[in-house]
């Protein structure tokens, strides 16, 4: 896989936005890869940004596990003061999180990988005609390829 970078994302909304994530960091440990992106929004602290994650890890079975993961934590709306005139700063209320995990067995093929992949692809998005699957990008050499960013 490529070095990590900056990925854009357009979210859902009936007029989409685009979210651009840096590339924070990536880490191993043992047979465990972590690549970690966040979104820089300035008027929010860090721990409440838009953030993904994507692991590969060699279980002890020699199968590869692939997760990807997104968090989208919602803040808590602060209405005013308190009588003393203190106003508590916002903080996460809950986090909405999406994860997909593939488990990729040695003997198994890019070919049958992907193909598993862009099933679960087209279930997600209730798509019902054919579809050529996507085969760059960092999820899908994650997931076909079991390739991590650097």
């Amino acid at each position: 896989m490529s070095q990590i970078a900056d990925i854009t994302v357009f979210d859902g909304a009936a007029t989409p936005v685009s979210h651009t994530l840096k590339a924070v960091s990536v880490t191993r440990e043992k047979q465990k890869i972590t690549a970690l992106w966040r979104e820089a929004n300035a008027a929010l602290p860090l721990y409440a940004q838009i953030s993904a994650q994507v692991n590969i890890e060699v279980l002890k079975s020699g199968v590869t596990k692939v997760s990807a993961q997104v968090d989208v934590p919602t803040m808590e709306s602060v209405s005013g003061q308190n009588s003393a005139g203190y106003t508590a700063a916002p903080k996460v209320a809950f986090v909405d999180r999406f994860q997909a995990i593939s488990f990729a067995h040695p003997r198994s093929t890019i070919t049958g990988r992907r193909l598993a992949r862009q099933l679960l692809t087209n279930l997600l998005g209730n798509v019902s005609t054919s579809v050529a699957p996507v085969a760059t990008g960092f999820l899908p050499e994650a997931m076909d390829q079991l390739l991590s960013a650097t």
